[in-house]
């Protein structure tokens, strides 16, 4: 298992989490509320949670390739819907996969 999570700083995350759950959920399965969503692509899963003024995000996948287009889809989509914010990007930290689920599943 390839693990990689991130945790972005904004006002917002809650918003965001949702978002991007509600988005996803037009393609791919996706279960979400207010502080927690789980977003089940095809390569691998991408499991969120929202703090007041962080969201926390927490991606996996069998391979570095599909943990890699998890990443970029959830990235891509989070700095694309943070444009008031001008969030530059994503940063990335890869997991062990010992470090696997630290971020609750609801």
């Amino acid at each position: 298992m390839f693990v990689a999570k991130a945790e972005v700083k904004t006002p917002k995350a809650s918003v965001y989490l949702v978002q991007l759950c509600k988005h996803f959920a037009h393609k791919v399965h996706a279960t979400y509320d207010d502080s927690h969503g789980t977003v089940r692509f095809k390569p691998g899963v991408c499991i969120m949670r929202a703090d007041r003024d962080v969201l926390s995000l927490h991606c996996e996948a069998d391979s570095e390739h599909a943990l890699a287009t998890v990443k970029a889809t959830v990235g891509d989509h989070l700095v694309r819907f943070a444009w008031r914010e001008e969030l530059p990007s994503v940063e990335w930290v890869t997991c062990a996969s010992a470090d696997t689920r630290t971020i609750p599943v609801a």
